[in-house]
């Protein structure tokens, strides 16, 4: 592939649809009673490996025409998968059904890539084994990790890092647990679990930091539409930033405030960004109109970082444009990503000249 400079990005797009959300959407709707129709859900491996792991505990799911039909099998009519889980290189698979995996009359194992088998899953399973969970995992820290059969209780859990996976799974297993469960986190992360919970009528509540959630009888499917992701949205903001003469309009485009960061720091660098045409059906969405203009360095840090954390990357780019100098701090959750995001940014932006 080889690319030369453009004198200007001009016109509309439209980017995929929000992985998050999708990721969550085949969860719930498999574990709600009745059938969930997805549209917009993102074709991506990540969510194809979640699709991947609820067909193999028994739950129908087609995927036709752009749409994703999930026939829910109800909170507790999942079964025994017959093999392990393949969650490939998808973490937010693996960590938040964790979750639900805890609370299940039978044993299953989880395991992944090689990548998936790098990353620490030891933070998840300290939580669920404080609900009573039955977890085992290689080094106590690994995939593959081992579900046996558990019941579980509901805990008042203060998380250590701000982690919308970690909240995600203990929240989970909460559906499943005896009495109330409550999560405190050191700074708001992405709540797109939270809300798609209260969608499908779970009792949960949100005060500042702390979510505490009563455990339902049952789940009822609704329908679901994907925003485009924010995350996807990025990519096209930071060029019509930086690039002369461009006026980019990206439409759709999921805009929950624990996931707008990314809009924050651009604008604290100067760009010019309007939001147009909102509507708010259980997620925030509008379409993002972004002009060229003339950036300068920023610093970011400490409660904003959990709501841009994939971003980080493409802002490390926006900051190569911008006049002066620009100060990252409190990423160290992009080392143990997929890959070590902070390294690689480091050295291929050095290639091109950026210090």
């Amino acid at each position: 592939m080889k690319l030369s400079p453009a004198k200007s990005i001009r016109g509309s797009v439209t980017v995929p649809g929000d992985k998050s959300i999708s990721h969550r959407s085949v969860m719930l709707g498999s574990i709600a009673r009745g059938t969930t129709e997805i549209h917009g859900f993102l074709e991506g491996a990540d969510c194809l490996s979640t699709i991947s792991c609820f067909r193999h505990m028994g739950v129908d799911i087609e995927n036709k025409n752009g749409v994703v039909t999930v026939h829910g099998k109800g909170l507790r009519g999942l079964s025994a998968p017959s093999a392990p889980l393949d969650c490939g290189n998808s973490g937010t698979t693996t960590r938040l059904i964790s979750g639900i995996l805890a609370a299940q009359d039978f044993s299953a194992v989880l395991t992944g890539d090689a990548s998936i088998q790098k990353r620490p899953m030891g933070r998840v399973m300290k939580p669920l084994r404080e609900m009573g969970a039955s977890i085992e995992g290689r080094d106590d820290n690994f995939c593959p990790l081992t579900m046996h059969p558990s019941e579980l209780h509901g805990i008042e859990y203060r998380l250590p890092v701000a982690s919308a996976q970690l909240k995600s799974a203990i929240l989970l297993a909460g559906l499943y647990a005896e009495g109330q469960t409550t999560v405190i986190e050191p700074a708001p992360s992405r709540d797109h679990t939270e809300r798609m919970f209260r969608a499908l009528g779970v009792e949960i509540e949100t005060n500042g930091n702390v979510i505490t959630l009563e455990p339902p009888e049952d789940l009822h499917a609704v329908d679901i539409a994907v925003p485009a992701d924010i995350s996807s949205a990025a990519f096209f903001l930071v060029a019509g930033a930086i690039v002369p003469g461009s006026e980019l309009t990206i439409r759709n485009v999921g805009v929950n405030p624990t996931r707008t960061g990314i809009l924050d720091v651009l604008r604290s660098m100067g760009a010019d960004i309007t939001e147009s045409n909102f509507r708010d059906d259980a997620e925030p969405v509008c379409d993002l109109t972004v002009r060229h203009s003339r950036l300068h360095g920023t610093e970011i840090g400490g409660a904003i970082i959990p709501r841009l954390i994939d971003e980080l990357p493409v802002i490390a780019v926006a900051a190569a444009f911008a006049e002066g100098e620009t100060v990252i701090r409190d990423a160290q959750e992009l080392k143990v990503k997929e890959s070590n995001r902070i390294a690689a940014m480091v050295a291929e932006l050095t290639k091109a000249g950026v210090d």
